[in-house]
């Protein structure tokens, strides 16, 4: 099969001819219809995270936003899906379902996990192995273009704000309109929330007036602080970018009794006022990823429409070009790789 392969952390990825794999038993063999660029994707494959760096397989098949279809069935997986079902594969390849943090159904903090595109091979392929246990179905109304980012970048700001305690009628705002940001402003107005967006660029704050944002402010030009304060402070600050000024930012933003929603992570430290967290009471919360209950409760969201994914599409051999792209920070929206199969939708 054709798959986009990274062999060493000092040299990009590149297409090879590599074995098909076989499903084992309790695995399925997915046909990979489209899979989802992450900027985790570009981190992993430059050897930015250490604690990563150190369980990375090599060589490896990047990709964690997988759509597809089911090829194959090995053993003991048989009657869990059929040929030609739609599905999708997550971050999480793997959990052990015994451990404390499992059985708490905080599995994302499993100690004995296995990571798709990390510690076994990816999406960035024409088919990926998974644990049957661990595919989710794609409702019939989701593309499998649309569907690939939710497994991951819509996943992780949906168990963000979950995790939050986001409520009808609360002032949400999220500081980054990107690939996180723009499904997070649809998630927080299809639960009867009012968003506010916040970035430095002005198209991406016309994508979130569009998408549903209810206030779109600019960094570069107004004072977001003073803004926010006029609107009551937000009850759940979002913070998707990497920006180390964003989270500086946002805590001021923070209404008292709110909750800071920690996604993005700039690579220094950022300095916390423990005056401003005590005396406002605010909580501070971080998602990783989120569990296979999280990812089926954001799938049918998804399926009545309300929260839709702006992607570009690109041929899985422009993989590597597509991970340049998000090193220079020229993609809005998410692009998704895709491997168009005739005559299957």
């Amino acid at each position: 099969m054709r798959a986009a392969v990274l062999r060493d952390f000092t040299q990009p990825i590149a297409m090879e001819e590599i074995d098909t794999p076989e499903p084992g038993p309790g695995e399925v063999l997915i046909r990979v219809r489209a899979c989802g660029v992450c900027h985790s994707d570009l981190h992993l494959a430059e050897g930015d995270w250490d604690s990563l760096k150190r369980i990375t397989k090599l060589p490896l098949v990047l990709g964690h936003e997988v759509a597809g279809t089911i090829e194959k069935v090995g053993p003991d997986a048989v009657g869990a899906f059929a040929l030609g079902d739609r599905v999708g594969l997550p971050w999480l390849h793997w959990t052990c379902g015994e451990c404390e943090y499992c059985l708490e159904g905080r599995e994302v903090l499993c100690g004995k996990q296995a990571i798709t595109g990390v510690t076994v091979d990816g999406g960035y392929a024409e088919f990926v192995r998974a644990k049957a246990s661990h595919v989710t179905r794609i409702p019939d109304s989701v593309s499998f273009e649309e569907a690939a980012p939710l497994f991951c970048a819509g996943l992780t700001v949906y168990r963000a704000l979950k995790t939050a305690g986001l409520a009808p009628g609360q002032r949400v705002a999220v500081f980054g309109v990107g690939g996180l940001g723009h499904l997070a402003i649809q998630i927080v107005k299809a639960r009867g929330a009012t968003p506010i967006a916040v970035d430095i660029a002005e198209e991406k704050l016309a994508l979130a007036r569009q998408l549903g944002a209810e206030h779109a402010i600019n960094g570069a030009t107004a004072d977001v602080r003073k803004t926010m304060r006029g609107l009551g402070g937000a009850h759940i600050v979002m913070v998707t970018s990497a920006s180390k000024a964003a989270y500086e930012s946002a805590l001021a933003c923070v209404r008292k009794g709110g909750t800071l929603a920690v996604v993005g992570m700039p690579p220094e430290a950022v300095p916390v006022s423990m005056v401003a967290l005590v005396s406002g009471e605010i909580r501070i919360v971080a998602s990783a990823v989120g569990t296979r209950e999280d990812l089926r409760e954001l799938l049918e969201l998804a399926a009545t429409g309300a929260v839709r994914c702006q992607y570009e599409s690109a041929p899985l051999e422009q993989a590597a070009a597509a991970l340049e792209r998000l090193k220079v920070g020229s993609v809005s929206g998410r692009i998704v790789l895709v491997n168009p199969q005739k005559g299957v939708e």
